[in-house]
């Protein structure tokens, strides 16, 4: 089996820091080539919140909000890319087959933008083909009168708006089912089956205030740096006043341990 990572455009080796200036021109490389100059701004300035940014990055809770420009590098990543201006449009779609698309990477599709019509996959010519928004919603329907409420699973995405969600789980209840799977559904589901039988409890046994407190972090089999990148500020007060930081971790990846190398140098 072949381990070697194809190159993907866009995405080079990096030996630095998690967070820090490395962090900070990243985000300004996404943002400046996925948004309007003039609607970044704004838009980072009041993501989730009146005053500043709220992460949509990870779960990692915030104990409160110290700073309008306290940014996470992924979370910052992910609203450009919502909030972009690129646009897929159905000439893209037809020049373009599936089969070429799925040898493209994650990062390389999402960069293309967002879809601008509804579609369906024409088999005869592997491509994806628009349709109308009433023939989208009736071809939806016709599926939900075929079955029984309880058989459909209504699955919501932690990267919706709360309004969205709202009105997303009331036609849910309107059509008769309160079948909710989440994310945390589907991200939680192997913790709360594997950390029971392992130290007794499904979720966490500590709180955000046991951090003021500690004088060790051991983090083993995960990335902050990468996977809930808020952790990263929780690191940084860590970091300086002396509190050890260690991740032992085969992976080469982002270093948790060296992601507070300029709070070292406050």
């Amino acid at each position: 089996m072949n381990n070697k990572r194809r190159a993907v455009p866009g995405i080079r080796p990096y030996d630095g820091p998690a967070g820090g200036w490395g962090a900070l021109k990243a985000t300004a490389i996404a943002v400046r080539t996925q948004m309007d100059a003039l609607e970044a701004p704004a838009t980072l300035l009041r993501t989730n919140q009146p005053d500043g940014f709220d992460c949509p990055g990870c779960a990692w809770p915030d104990k409160e909000h110290k700073s309008t420009f306290q940014f996470c590098e992924n979370g910052a990543k992910a609203v450009t890319w919502e909030a972009t201006s690129k646009r897929v449009p159905p000439e893209f779609l037809a020049h373009n087959t599936v089969t070429s698309l799925l040898a493209k990477s994650d990062f390389e599709l999402e960069g293309y933008g967002r879809l601008t019509h509804p579609l369906r996959y024409d088999r005869a010519s592997d491509t994806f083909r628009p349709v109308e928004w009433e023939d989208a919603f009736e071809r939806i329907g016709e599926v939900l009168r075929g079955l029984e409420p309880d058989q459909v699973e209504f699955y919501t995405s932690g990267r919706a708006s709360n309004e969205a969600a709202w009105l997303f789980q009331l036609f849910a209840r309107e059509y008769g089912t309160n079948n909710f799977p989440d994310c945390s559904n589907m991200c939680h589901k192997a913790t709360s089956v594997g950390l029971p039988r392992s130290i007794g409890i499904g979720k966490g046994t500590v709180s955000l205030d046991d951090f003021d407190k500690t004088e060790l972090v051991i983090s083993i089999g995960h990335n902050p740096g990468t996977n809930h990148p808020r952790m990263m500020g929780t690191l940084h007060e860590l970091a300086r006043p002396g509190v050890p930081i260690h991740r032992p971790e085969p992976a080469a990846r982002a270093r948790a341990g060296t992601v507070c190398r300029s709070a070292e140098r406050d």
